[in-house]
């Protein structure tokens, strides 16, 4: 059976695999809801919903892998980051970062991660297990996941900060 499809297709089945799943539910969905009676009529509605949500979330991740094989290995495990490289490496608190950046001018792009006093931790965009890095980010607060997918998309060289952390301001005193 793994004759049967090349190996660049199956690679590309892959990568868009929780796409492609969310789209199979999707259209079960829609045919319960077209075809079926009573409650399962509006079980299918749901499924339909529901599986159309997890596919545009879905389509975000794919848009933000980059396929790894890249120098280095990103462990994120809780709310923590960390990136075991060839010539360093280091960890990082999701819940005391400050800035998240986005390097283009490295070759690959590099995510700075930069929290209080020690110097910012460097993970490459293709890194093994780098693909990890976008549920942690978006749990950032005040991060949406179109801005992460956007600016890795953006052509063009620069530093360009993706996210700072929200100050709070002390309530006025009267």
């Amino acid at each position: 059976m793994s004759d049967f499809l090349r190996p660049e297709v199956r690679a590309a089945m892959w990568r868009w695999r929780e796409p492609l799943v969310a789209a199979l539910f999707a259209a079960i969905g829609l045919w319960w809801g077209l075809t079926a009676l009573g409650p399962l009529r509006w079980l299918g509605w749901a499924l339909a919903a529901l599986s159309v949500a997890a596919g545009l979330a879905a389509l975000r991740a794919v848009r933000f892998r980059r396929g790894g094989g890249g120098l280095g290995v990103v462990e994120v495990d809780e709310a923590r980051v960390t990136y075991f490289g060839p010539l360093g490496g280091g960890s990082a608190d999701l819940g005391d970062l400050e800035r998240l950046d986005l390097d283009r001018d490295s070759r690959p792009a590099h995510w700075w991660l930069t929290g209080p006093g020690g110097p910012p931790l460097a993970i490459p965009v293709d890194a093994e297990g780098a693909d990890g890095l976008f549920e942690a980010f978006t749990a950032l607060p005040g991060l949406p996941s179109g801005r992460l997918v956007e600016a890795l998309q953006k052509t063009g060289g620069g530093r360009e900060t993706v996210w700072r952390r929200p100050r709070i301001l002390p309530a006025p005193r009267h």
